[in-house]
């Protein structure tokens, strides 16, 4: 239930499609949802109307799961030391429970209400638990395949945080709270000696439904998981998008971010245990400053850090590491790798992002994963834990997409080696990469992984798939990542304001005012009347050219006239074409409702140049929507405004 200007409404899932079974436990993907206002709105608000618009948008396009009877928000190892008596929402990671917002009324009513609730305390009502059902927000793929004739369930989830949720360039760093932007927990799980019973249909009976069904043949079944993490540079930067190619960059000092920084790690260490933070960003050109912003951070949370370089005949920077010298100290559990991925694998030469496999070795070998073993007589369907994972991999590039998700790939097919070799099911020295069937799935499946977190951070597909399918890079790849960078741009600069804007919404981080109908306009485009001219203005011009040039004419005709028109409306059109280009940040679609505040000064230092022009000055009026001054109190990247 979501309340907007006019009215609240309840937002139903009314088409759900099986994706598979986990263990029983049938996992669905939402198809479509219905929004339910629970009043006859007689006054039409075209406030309204947009709130409605960008939010059926953004669940549209939204990869969404939930399951009836399995936390998806949960990893399997946080499921086993969790307490079963417990309802599922209760025991749901607040971070992936993406409906956690509009379940809030049904949340209060359930505990009874109480302070910052609409609802008068009263008793608890557990019969409301039902109805409270944990959504994730992410990837979800269930295969069964089998390895060396040992059939199993491949599992991959990626569950995306909803805190400091957003679009790649409307979201960046960290914010006050400790919440940086595209945080994804993905869990490679897999699952051994499933019951029949429990992988065939998708309508089985209660015990199958409920993941309570033995193993096959009479073995245990055995769920095996390993979690890794991504997430941006944890300091407050941003990119600011004026319609250049390469936004410009804002990285603000690394002293005022310690705070949050401290926030998000204690979390993470809390959660996973020891953090080894894989940096990957370029150590040269404009990237260099988030590198240097995040090592300046790390050395200030580990005190006495002891810091190792190594260079080769590529690069003078292969890797830099930061190691605590005591793991005693407060944040002596965080390990950072940076590591020079551009250069070692610029010309094709991918397979050297090995080296960054074999530097991690060490690490990797003690961190382990997670192994659980079925309980049958246990109701609940708790597990006996065999083995835990100690630690987890967070790794970045700037996006925390294309590059990123090749490492974890590469991360995610050594444990998996290792998991079968523990086993049984490969001997040492073999891998799941001799069998050709499932090393085609597993690329496939982590490529499609890629794809899904890029689209819905960046609009588009990932970057550098071609060798996470086919384990090279290919000149076509590369023309298909040409294409998805140039569709990438126009995203990023056109179309990621409303997107923003419904996850603001969504997420509950802007709360629309219940004011007079139609007093806001909070879409209505506030720019001068001749800024926004001057796109339609290049468009007349653009047509008349080609009008001009694509008619036929009389031989006998004077040229002259037809020259000076296109002449003309060709003047016109260079002058529009630059006004843009040098103006761009009047051109962002930026979004409407929490406005970035980075954003806010561009648009304010571009206007206060119009306003100097001697052509355009006297059209560009100090109103409107000229120079807003009412955020820049708030000008501190990697804070939302609320």
């Amino acid at each position: 239930m979501i309340r907007l200007r006019l009215d609240k409404y309840i937002v139903i899932i009314n088409k759900a499609e099986p994706v598979g079974r986990i263990k029983g436990h049938v996992v669905h993907k939402v198809i479509s949802t219905e929004f339910l206002r629970l009043h006859e709105r007689p006054l039409h608000d075209p406030d309204e109307d947009a709130y409605l618009s960008v939010l059926k948008t953004l669940i549209k396009s939204g990869p969404m799961y939930f399951s009836y009877t399995l936390d998806l928000t949960n990893s399997f190892q946080r499921q086993s030391e969790a307490d079963p008596s417990l309802p599922m929402w209760m025991g749901a990671d607040d971070r992936f429970f993406w409906n956690r917002f509009i379940q809030t009324d049904l949340i209060d009513f359930r505990s009874g209400g109480g302070a910052g609730s609409a609802i008068r305390r009263g008793r608890p009502q557990p019969e409301v638990d039902p109805y409270i059902l944990p959504v994730m927000y992410g990837m979800m793929r269930i295969t069964k395949t089998s390895v060396r004739a040992k059939p199993f369930t491949f599992v991959l989830i990626t569950r995306r945080s909803r805190h400091r949720a957003g679009t790649r360039y409307f979201s960046r760093g960290i914010d006050e709270h400790g919440n940086v932007s595209n945080y994804n927990e993905t869990e490679q799980v897999v699952v051994l000696n499933e019951s029949d019973a429990s992988s065939g249909g998708f309508a089985g009976g209660i015990g199958a439904q409920d993941g309570f069904g033995g193993g096959k043949g009479g073995l245990e079944t055995q769920v095996l998981s390993y979690v890794q993490t991504r997430g941006s540079v944890p300091v407050f930067w941003a990119e600011v998008n004026d319609l250049h190619y390469t936004p410009r960059l804002q990285v603000r000092g690394v002293d005022s971010a310690i705070t949050a920084a401290r926030r998000h790690f204690d979390e993470q260490i809390r959660l996973y245990g020891d953090n080894h933070l894989v940096n990957l960003v370029n150590h040269k050109g404009r990237e260099e400053r988030v590198k240097e912003a995040y090592e300046q951070m790390v050395r200030t949370l580990v005190s006495s850090p002891a810091e190792d370089r190594q260079s080769d005949a590529i690069t003078d920077e292969k890797f830099h590491s930061v190691e605590p010298r005591k793991s005693s100290q407060e944040f002596g559990r965080l390990h950072y790798v940076y590591f020079d991925f551009h250069n070692e694998t610029k010309g094709l030469r991918w397979h050297r992002a090995q080296l960054l496999l074999e530097k991690l070795g060490p690490a990797l070998g003690k961190q382990q994963y997670f192994r659980g073993i079925d309980m049958p007589g246990h109701l609940s369907g708790k597990m006996e834990i065999r083995n835990l994972q100690t630690s987890v991999v967070r790794t970045n590039c700037m996006d925390c997409l294309d590059r990123t998700n090749l490492v974890q790939s590469m991360l995610a097919k050594w444990t998996l080696d290792r998991m079968f070799t523990d086993l049984g099911i490969l001997q040492p020295g073999q891998s799941t990469t001799d069998d050709p069937a499932f090393e085609f799935l597993f690329r496939n499946v982590w490529a499609d992984n890629a794809d899904v977190v890029s689209k819905s951070y960046s609009g588009t597909g990932a970057l550098k798939t071609d060798f996470t399918r086919t384990g090279n890079r290919t000149r076509m790849g590369m023309l298909r990542d040409l294409r998805a960078s140039l569709t990438r741009y126009a995203q990023n600069n056109f179309a990621d304001g409303p997107k923003q804007d419904g996850y603001d919404l969504f997420l509950g981080t802007f709360l629309p005012a219940s004011s007079t109908v139609g007093n806001a306009r909070l879409f209505v485009d506030r720019r001068p009347a001749m800024i926004q001219a001057v796109p339609y203005l290049l468009g007349a011009s653009l047509f008349m050219i080609f009008v001009s040039a694509s008619t036929r004419r009389l031989p006998e005709a004077a040229r002259l006239p037809l020259y000076a028109f296109m002449l003309f409306w060709s003047v016109l059109g260079i002058w529009c074409f630059q006004f843009i280009r040098s103006h761009g940040a009047l051109y962002v679609n930026w979004p409407k409702l929490n406005e970035p505040p980075w954003g806010t000064e561009s648009y304010n230092e571009a206007i206060s140049r119009v306003q100097k022009d001697g052509l355009l000055g006297r059209f560009v009026a100090s109103g409107d929507r000229a120079v807003n001054h009412a955020r820049l109190g708030h000008l501190e990247e990697g804070k939302k405004i609320e």
